[in-house]
């Protein structure tokens, strides 16, 4: 690809990223999360049972959401690199 194409496609991934906050279309975002909980509550769902440990703070329960990730991409890389070794360029 030539600088050119490269500037070009830069400034198109900028535009997509930009263009909703500029543009500051209504509507309301709660996200899949919030869609799926109004839903099920809806239904009248009564959970069968309690969790065994709740974490004590969102940061908590974001702070062990973020180490699971990381470990899981630690893994996902480690194997992929493994195999690419054994398998040579």
């Amino acid at each position: 690809m030539t600088r050119t194409s490269n500037t070009l496609l830069l400034a198109l991934a900028a535009a997509i990223i930009a263009a909703p906050m500029l543009l500051k279309l209504p509507g309301d975002y709660g996200g899949a999360d919030g869609a799926a909980k109004d839903a099920i509550a809806e239904t009248g769902y009564e959970p069968w049972f309690e969790p065994l440990w709740s974490p004590p703070s969102g940061e908590i329960e974001s702070l062990l959401f973020a180490l699971q990730a990381a470990l899981g991409a630690g893994v996902l890389g480690y194997v992929l690199g493994y195999v690419r070794g054994r398998r040579g360029k």
